[in-house]
């Protein structure tokens, strides 16, 4: 098993799926991954299934990691054993294919996304290579009932009505799921294909995500690291499951690298004594970025993915379709709303927010993968095997039968779309229609791979519920009917879309005559679906007659005559005066969260396409813990959002925004924001910057309410005596009068504990701190206290002036959160100090 990141551009990229040029980039709701199994025989035959968190796969992708491949390993992984598939999510970068029909709403082609994708192809598929183990391989099937409905019901109806009357539902409501058991380590993954639409995040939607799919793969990710998998054989308790279930924002797994904490006597000092404030500060490279999962790199990790197949006429959005101005629902047979296909649009579970129904519907794939992981128990046997080959479909002969029963020649067309295409679907109205000519496929790779009696059929497009129980039925009678008992009824054949390249959508015949989205975005025509069925069935009886299949044709590989228009990155720029990771809008002083609130934070920032921070992070949460800031959630989370932005189109200013919403599950504590970039200079190379927001935190529950942290920054300078007050005490200060009681009233604890490099041997700076009770107290932020019988501690005391910041935590019961200044000896207000209070 492998995984690697393939977040790609998050920013200024058009995102593939919805043909939409107003959607771009702009930010990360979760990263997306490269998901890959090997299975191989001992010195025999092996195959390799990688599932991508992307619209679709692209042939020249596939082409170039072959290439790779051979590269590494020589012939043992090539285009007949390695299945590269899509999970169809329209919320990633696009400008990856090869096709100019798909690039085009991304003004051509986009090599960071492209690059991105294939590095993280071949890096997910070395991982498995070098992970492969003894072990065992179940397979579990089971109904999902409320993650899809048919988005094209009146063509759906236009199928026999004898056909029909076989099937239950007007989509495909089974799950087929794989369980990988190592011998040693226990379970390590589970592959499994259903077939809803990656379309909850709706054509407005700018921040890259994974879609329902991608959420699923997450949640299930998580739920195995929580109970231990891989590194125990057992399994999660119902009780898991049941709290997993009513978890309204899932944990990741870095939050389980952080240990309860221990029962600490003083919580705020150990708090002070590790807050840190950077300001900007700037690093050589962007490591930084990467000790999440550096940190459990030598740690065997469970990999979950969750396939796509035929989904072409299943939408995730289960509430049905709406027009958006008169809120009835838009017209059956052409989704239209009065003659406007644009007004209509698909509702999903969580409407009107897309990120819950996104949410819900990668939640209730997800608890159906783990009913049937943990219930696996039919364990796969047999050989493994694989057929491929390529086809031209713009000009097949393929023999059907006509209304009389005889067989009938005929041929598939050039690639061309229909006027429904223009229109879009209900999941997302279409922007334009597309100029026809040799701009799209026609040689397309067809493929089965065996796993014993696992069969999968990976297809380039995506195939309407009907077509994909044509093609399923079709090849699973040839392979029992023919294989000599090798084959029996408990084959498990299941289809795998948008896999190897992507040549749009297939449907039966009589769909194609409504002419609905699908039908008129099947590109070879109404035989399309019977040429499928005809060289599928080719393949398959290859397979049990143990022939090989010639391929005589090669798609091309059009990389060096790849266009793109999109520009890049000219310069990056902040306000005079501002630092990029300066904070433009911090976190409301002596604020506190409760679980479910959330938390925002803006920064001074720079285009995330200068460094994509691959299998990194925009974006992290820190937990104090003990001394340490721990991380426990990143831009991978689906807590945490980051948002980039520009105040105007072409402005070298940008600006992130951090959004965390916090987990019910979250422990209480104090935590804090931290960004990371890298900037480009007009001239020059691109420099890292991290930032941790200057006192971010959370202040919760056992440390009771009204607590603030005061952070004191001296100046660059030779040693000083200097005292920090509250301002609303100051006049009376200077004044003679004597403070006990206006103290003892308004500044109720100070805890304290100074913060600074011990190896510089930096002295301590002082400040004022009430009695509370009468007694002597130590001052706020070390020294010795001096004593007066039931008065206020005054404590002045040297600290070298080397810009480290000291830390104050204190509770105030002050009406309104009090201003502070420094105060030197003499009674004059320090100069260059600096003082934040948040």
């Amino acid at each position: 098993m492998g995984s690697y990141d393939i977040t790609g551009p998050a920013a200024d990229v058009n995102m593939m799926g919805y043909a939409n040029t107003e959607q771009i980039a702009s930010g990360i709701h979760f990263r997306l991954k490269s998901r890959a199994f090997i299975v191989a025989e001992p010195n025999g035959k092996r195959v390799v299934f990688v599932n991508l968190d992307a619209c679709m796969a692209s042939q020249l992708v596939n082409i170039k990691v072959l290439e790779r491949l051979k590269a590494r390993y020589g012939d043992l992984y090539n285009e007949n054993n390695v299945a590269i598939s899509g999970i169809h999510t329209h919320a990633g970068p696009g400008g990856y294919l090869q096709y100019v029909v798909y690039i085009v709403t991304s003004l051509g082609f986009v090599r960071q996304s492209f690059d991105v994708i294939v590095d993280g192809i071949e890096k997910s598929i070395v991982e498995a290579h070098n992970n492969l183990h003894p072990g065992k391989i179940y397979v579990n099937k089971g109904d999902l009932l409320d993650a899809g409905v048919n988005r094209s019901p009146s063509a759906y109806l236009n199928n026999p009505a004898e056909e029909r009357s076989k099937y239950k539902y007007n989509v495909d409501k089974e799950m087929t799921l794989v369980k990988f058991v190592d011998d040693e380590s226990g379970p390590v993954g589970s592959f499994n294909w259903f077939a809803t639409h990656g379309t909850s995040m709706s054509r407005t939607n700018s921040l890259i995500s994974g879609d329902n799919k991608g959420a699923a793969a997450r949640f299930m990710e998580d739920w195995a690291e929580k109970n231990g998998l891989p590194k125990q054989t057992g399994v999660a308790s119902s009780d898991d499951l049941g709290f997993l279930h009513m978890t309204s924002v899932l944990p990741r797994r870095v939050s389980t690298i952080i240990p309860e904490p221990d029962e600490i006597t003083d919580d705020l000092m150990q708090l002070a004594s590790s807050f840190e404030a950077s300001g900007g500060r700037r690093l050589e490279g962007s490591n930084i970025t990467r000790r999440i999962r550096s940190s459990q790199e030598n740690n065997a990790k469970f990999v979950s993915a969750f396939c796509q197949s035929n989904c072409g006429d299943v939408s995730p959005n289960v509430l049905g379709t709406f027009c958006i101005d008169t809120h009835l629902p838009c017209d059956f047979n052409h989704s239209t709303c009065n003659g406007k296909n644009e007004l209509c649009y698909g509702r999903g579970p969580g409407y009107p927010n897309e990120f819950e129904s996104t949410r819900i519907i990668g939640n209730r794939q997800f608890l159906k993968a783990v009913d049937l992981f943990n219930s696996a128990s039919e364990e796969i046997q047999g050989k493994i095997d694989y057929r491929h080959t390529y086809l031209d479909f713009s000009q097949l002969k393929v023999s059907v039968s006509t209304s009389t029963g005889g067989p009938q020649v005929v041929k598939t067309c050039p690639a061309a779309m229909g006027f429904a295409f223009a229109a879009g679907t209900t999941d997302g109205p279409g922007a334009f229609d597309f100029k026809q000519g040799d701009d799209k496929p026609a040689i397309l790779p067809i493929q089965i791979i065996r796993i014993g009696q696992l069969v999968i059929l990976c297809v380039p497009g995506e195939f309407t519920t009907m077509a994909g129980r044509r093609l399923r039925d079709a090849v699973k009678n040839v392979l029992i009917s023919g294989s000599n008992g090798e084959f029996g009824t408990n084959i498990h054949v299941v289809l795998a879309g948008l896999t190897n390249t992507y040549s749009q959508y297939v449907t039966t015949f009589e769909e194609y005559q409504i002419q609905r989205y699908e039908g008129a975005s099947t590109l070879y025509g109404p035989h399309t679906l019977s040429a499928y069925i005809q060289e599928f069935q080719k393949l398959a009886t290859a397979m049990v007659e143990n022939k090989e299949v010639p391929t005589n044709i090669q798609p091309p590989d059009m990389l060096e005559k790849q266009i793109g228009l999109l520009p890049g990155v000219m310069y990056d720029s902040t306000p005079p005066g501002v630092h990029f990771g300066d904070v433009s809008s911090d976190v409301a002083a002596n604020s506190n969260f409760r679980k479910g609130s959330t938390v925002n934070a803006t920064f001074y920032s720079a285009c995330p396409r200068n460094d994509l921070l691959t299998e990194g992070t925009f974006a992290l949460v820190e937990k104090l813990n003990g001394n340490d800031w721990i991380p426990v959630y990143d831009d991978d989370d689906w807590s945490l959002q980051f948002k980039w932005s520009r105040p105007s189109k072409f402005s070298p200013r940008s600006f992130a925004t951090l959004e965390w919403t916090i987990p019910e599950d979250a422990a209480s504590g104090v935590y804090r924001l931290r960004h990371s970039g890298a900037s480009k200079p007009l001239i020059g190379s691109i420099k890292h910057f991290t930032v941790t927001i200057n006192a971010n935190r959370l202040i919760q529950h056992k440390y009771g309410e009204n607590f603030f942290l005061l952070t004191v920054t001296p100046p660059k300078s030779k040693s000083q005596q200097a005292s920090l007050l509250p301002d609303p005490t100051i006049k009376e200060l200077i004044l003679g009068f004597h403070l006990e009681k206006r103290l003892r009233a308004n500044f109720e604890q100070c805890l304290y504990q100074d913060f600074f490099d011990r190896r510089a041997a930096v002295g301590d700076l002082s400040s004022v701190c009430a009695s509370g009770r009468g007694g002597a107290k130590q001052g706020a932020l070390g020294g010795k206290a001096g004593r007066r019988e039931g008065g206020f501690n005054e404590v002045k005391s040297p600290i070298a002036g080397t810009g480290v910041p000291v830390v104050a935590v204190c509770r105030s019961s002050l009406p309104a959160s009090p201003t502070w200044t420094v105060w030197m000896k003499g009674g004059s207000p320090g100069s260059g100090w600096r003082v934040d209070l948040g």
